[in-house]
């Protein structure tokens, strides 16, 4: 059985910073497309950032461009979103997701478009105070 499982939210002040994990157990998602989702209150659900594992490609939305970064550790199977200078927009409950059958085009090069993702975690929240 395939889990992601994510771990480090919780509530900073505006400008501050956050790492979040996601730890990828089962041997078939250490392959393909790792990323996060974002969903604040209201709005509807949004990919803000992948990873993919064959080569560290990445990509972001716009609206986090320049202050999160995502990267991974192949030996542990588990991706890191650091996120840096937070605002109070970025109050959300965060979503690890993972597909071992995407490839570059899916996971990195088709930009802002919405993908499937096979797998996802039960979200972590995330809350920006101003």
């Amino acid at each position: 059985e395939v889990k992601v499982v994510e771990s480090g939210g919780g509530s900073v002040q505006a400008g501050g910073a956050l790492r979040l994990s996601c730890a990828a157990a089962g041997d078939t998602v250490r392959r393909g497309c790792m990323g996060w989702f974002r969903q604040a209150p209201g709005k509807e659900r949004e990919k803000i950032a992948t990873i993919y594992k064959n080569d560290d490609n990445t990509y972001y939305h716009d609206s986090v461009k320049g202050r999160f970064t995502i990267s991974q550790d192949k030996d542990k199977n588990t991706v890191y979103l650091q996120m840096s200078n937070l605002k109070p927009e970025d109050t959300a409950i965060y979503y690890c997701v993972a597909d071992p059958n995407w490839g570059a085009l899916a996971c990195v090069n088709i930009g802002d478009a919405q993908v499937e993702f096979l797998y996802w975690g039960q979200g972590t929240q995330v809350t920006v105070s101003s």
